[in-house]
């Protein structure tokens, strides 16, 4: 759950020169307190500033309220202040490490003697409570110099450590302690006086006081290693969530035990579905035969769809030379995310981490023609990632996955309607698996940072005014993600919503103007000279296993009858029916339907309740009068049924409902 895409943003206010921003937004007749509360303001370079700043000249400002997206980020992160506080009030020892706002919280990592148990973070909850109720104010102050912090932070090791580094090489959306040019401090004062009740490095901004935080909770406590490095020491990371009601609270936390319910790790157990054995190592996961069914049903869907729509299929080894790699940029710019090369035969050999390089020797193992363009090459490709093991999740976020790659290949002319046909072609992907809530958003370069991107900022403009043409195009919701493009050029996300509400990154489309100059990729004009291509690469789920993660939460493991890895259950009431049921299903497999009968000991409920509870689309039970008539009953997920159906009507009403590739159960309502 997170904030709303567009909150509702107050209009600009006017800040005289030696007034604060507190007294301009008061004097608009903002809120600043309750619901829509403003809490920070945004100053004419984007800086967020705290309302008590007082600007030196007459300056526009933006009010920001607690609902916007920046508004929480303040709101958590003024929570996170609140928990160190109250830390370090009932365990004096601890020593502070960082505490930044995440998506729907918060974190702080501490040093302490020994790990929090639960008890303990009752305990801390209930102090800031105390904390909260008192009124606190947020106060921003500057050190003079290094020497001032450095003499008041002596007891603080992690605070010193940020204070030497002064931001350099530190994400600053993780680390709020340092950046910006300078070292300032916040101190948390009385409501009523000018007490210091506890200050912590921070460069802020922070909310005017405690009291507008309208909601908290502690969730759980964890190890974490300082900065994430596991050469570092081990600390205590406690994370919360924080709303601005208690409404929005319960919500949020319903929200995660709905999630919970849905949680494809359990869901993949308890269906045996994959699995994650130890022996094979962490993020490798193995699919078991009901997963290899769905797994296959969704390839084989989408390889037909690509074959529709124009690719050719083709293949890759899973390991290269790295030399090919360097001629990508892989390796000068994603080496971090590679697995350590492989001594074999004198060279270095790397597990690939992504599919173009390969795709491009294809593109280039002959001359091409204009004439042969747009040339569409796809594959499931399975590649693999060194992702840090804090951040390995189920099958959304794997070491070793398959993806549904492809790369176009295109003069610069047809990209435009390459892109958009590609964006056709994924969203109506997404919508085939029953994916229908989306927003695109468009990643771009970083100009602050050009050492991280490859090539010309005139070519970086026209590729992302070509990609945000074709994205408003669609009439979706267009969101900016400045600086997160690859470093090889812009993209387009799709980013889809799920049955609860929440947001997945989806399809990928990259436009690509620098690998096809590394690899010396031409194709003869019509005017017989040598061209560059465009690259345009895409990735309709990202990942194979990803997608079948989110799909498994998506419908709870309750998938369509035409994914679903068992479609139909032969459930007879006594033994003796069993080999009725058994010539049903052999007419159901003939016409390839999934169905097996469950001749099994147990009692029909007992069978019934297993059904269930593997979420079969559908259970056919045959008794006495069913043999009598040759006639079959028919009970549904939802608990509805249908009796008395003829055999031969029974087939062709499975194979309606798996052939429609309806994505919602069947239900007696459609018989």
């Amino acid at each position: 759950m997170s904030a709303p895409r567009n909150p509702v943003v107050a209009d600009p206010v006017v800040v005289a020169a030696g007034t604060t921003a507190a007294d301009a937004v008061a004097a608009a007749g903002l809120p600043m307190t309750g619901r829509g509360a403003v809490v920070v303001v945004r100053d004419p370079r984007g800086q967020l500033r705290d309302l008590d700043w007082t600007p030196e000249q007459e300056t526009v400002v933006e009010p920001v309220g607690i609902d916007t997206p920046d508004g929480l980020a303040v709101l958590r992160h003024s929570t996170a202040h609140v928990l160190a506080q109250a830390v370090q009030d009932l365990f004096p020892e601890a020593k502070l490490g960082i505490g930044p706002p995440i998506e729907n919280g918060f974190y702080y990592d501490f040093a302490v003697d020994q790990p929090f148990q639960p008890e303990d973070l009752t305990k801390l909850e209930k102090r800031m409570q105390e904390i909260i109720k008192s009124g606190q104010r947020f106060r921003r102050r500057r050190f003079r110099d290094l020497d001032e912090a450095r003499g008041e932070l002596a007891a603080e090791p992690f605070k010193l450590e940020l204070i030497e580094l002064k931001g350099d090489g530190l994400d600053s959306s993780q680390v709020m302690e340092v950046g910006g040019g300078e070292l300032t401090s916040y101190d948390n004062l009385a409501a009523d006086a000018d007490k210091v009740c506890w200050s912590d490095l921070c460069r802020g901004p922070h909310l005017p006081n405690t009291r507008l935080i309208g909601a908290f909770k502690l969730m759980r406590s964890a190890a974490a290693y300082w900065r994430g490095s596991e050469k570092n020491p081990q600390l205590q990371r406690v994370y919360g969530t924080a709303w601005p009601t208690r409404d929005e609270l319960k919500a949020y936390l319903r929200l995660l035990e709905e999630a919970a319910r849905r949680d494809h790790r359990k869901l993949g157990a308890d269906l045996d579905l994959f699995s994650f054995p130890d022996e094979i190592g962490s993020g490798l996961p193995v699919f078991h035969p009901k997963g290899g069914v769905l797994k296959r049903t969704m390839e084989d869907y989408v390889r037909s769809r690509h074959i529709e729509e124009g690719f050719d299929y083709v293949g890759t080894p899973h390991i290269s030379k790295e030399g090919l790699f360097h001629t990508s940029g892989h390796l000068p710019y994603y080496a971090d995310g590679m697995f350590p090369p492989m001594q074999f035969e004198g060279a270095d050999y790397y597990l690939k981490a992504m599919n173009c390089p390969m795709h491009n020797l294809i593109y280039r193992s002959r001359g091409r023609s204009y004439r042969e363009l747009p040339m569409r090459l796809f594959e499931f490709g399975s590649v693999y990632r060194y992702e840090k093991s804090g951040v390995i999740h189920g099958l959304t976020r794997v070491r070793g996955f398959t993806q549904d790659d492809s790369h176009s290949y295109c003069t610069k002319e047809q990209a435009p309607a390459e892109i958009k046909h590609l964006l056709a072609f994924v969203l109506g992907l997404l919508q085939d698996f029953g994916i229908t809530d989306f927003f695109l958003e468009l990643s771009t370069r970083d100009d602050t940072k050009p050492d991280k991107f490859v090539g010309s900022a005139e070519d970086w403009a026209t590729a992302t005014a070509v990609l945000e043409q074709c994205a408003r195009d669609t009439g979706l919701e267009l969101v900016p993600d400045p600086g997160g493009a690859a470093f090889y050029g812009p993209k387009i996300s799709v980013q889809a919503k799920d049955a609860i509400g929440r947001t997945w990154q989806m399809s990928t489309i990259q436009y690509d103007f620098n690998q096809p100059a590394g690899f010396g990729l031409e194709y003869q004009a019509a005017d017989g000279t040598r061209q560059q291509p465009i690259m345009i690469h895409c990735a309709k789920f990202g990942s194979i296993e990803r997608f079948i993660g989110v799909l498994t939460e998506h419908y709870a493991g309750a998938f369509p009858a035409w994914l679903a890895p068992v479609q139909v259950v032969g459930i007879p009431i006594r033994a003796e029916h069993t080999e009725y049921l058994d010539g049903f299903v052999a007419a159901l497999r003939a016409a390839g339907i999934r169905a097996q009968v469950d001749a099994g000991d147990d009692r029909m409920q007992k069978k019934i309740r297993t059904a269930q509870q593997q979420k079969i689309p559908f259970m056919v039970i045959a008794g006495d009068d069913d043999v009598a008539a040759g006639t079959m009953s028919f009970r549904y997920r939802d608990g509805s049924q249908r009796n008395g159906v003829p055999a031969a009507e029974a087939v062709n009403h499975v194979l309606d409902v798996v052939n429609s590739r309806a994505n919602q159960g069947p239900s007696a309502a459609e018989g």
